[in-house]
């Protein structure tokens, strides 16, 4: 590619301008991840900021299509993320002899020689993102500076994204409550006013409404817990899928 230092200033202005605005690291991460797509031709792109030990504590990924994301997910579990840990991987830009080709990079996030994260992207064709290694680094050095001042100025960034994190899970949680509570409340009070009111039922059909007055009561139930939620906790699912842990215990109040 051809070098285009105006369109990289301008990425990295309007990237400036949201995070001087005070705008939430995830957002100011999605907004750089889309424009530096954009710009190089990436099918999906993502940055990734890690605790110590490892685990992650944000992953923020843009891409054209879902195909793409899981590819870059799966580079990044399989092969970047092993490397770092058994091979102390800092960077690399890969090319793989596929139909079309695919290039993938990794470059970390560092900051006073700490290491806490990367941004990793996926590219498909002809072209190679290391054509544009100097740009991808200065995003990588830029996206790093601003995740060291948020942790500077909140007293640790992982706090800071645990708050977006449960914050976006109670915006979730009210609107699941807005829009389920109406029509449970129709479906929960119909079936008990035939339990109290009809004498006519029989035992089958008492059953039966019953159960549904059983099943609304549990719904009620779960939408009251996501509203009660002080803390986002993930629970697996099936294998490779998580879930929010809801129980009612210490951990969450």
């Amino acid at each position: 590619m051809t070098n285009r230092p105006t369109e990289h200033y301008e990425v990295f202005r309007q990237i400036a301008m949201l995070a001087g605005k005070g705008t939430a690291l995830n957002e100011v991460a999605t907004a750089a991840l889309r424009q530096a797509s954009d710009l190089v031709g990436l099918a999906a792109a993502s940055l990734v900021v890690w605790k110590e030990g490892g685990e992650i504590s944000l992953s923020v990924t843009n891409a054209e299509s879902e195909l793409a994301s899981a590819r870059l997910q799966e580079m990044e579990r399989e092969l970047f993320r092993t490397l770092r840990t058994q091979k102390k991987l800092s960077r690399a830009w890969l090319s793989f002899d596929t139909d079309p080709p695919t290039h993938s990079f990794t470059v970390p996030l560092v900051f006073n020689k700490k290491t806490f994260g990367a941004v990793i992207g996926l590219q498909i064709g002809e072209n190679s993102p290391i054509a544009e290694n100097g740009f991808v680094d200065a995003l990588s050095a830029f996206l790093g500076l601003y995740v060291a001042a948020v942790e500077a100025s909140t007293g640790g960034g992982a706090d800071l994204i645990e708050q977006e994190k449960l914050q976006a899970v109670l915006q979730t949680a009210v609107t699941v409550n807005h829009e389920v509570n109406n029509p449970l409340t129709a479906i929960l009070g119909n079936a008990q006013l035939l339990l109290m009111k009809r004498t006519d039922l029989d035992d089958e059909l008492r059953a039966k409404l019953k159960t549904i007055e059983e099943s609304a009561l549990k719904i009620r139930d779960v939408t009251q817990k996501l509203l009660r939620l002080r803390k986002v906790r993930s629970i697996e699912y099936t294998e490779g899928t998580s879930m929010l842990d809801i129980s009612d215990d210490e951990k969450n109040s």
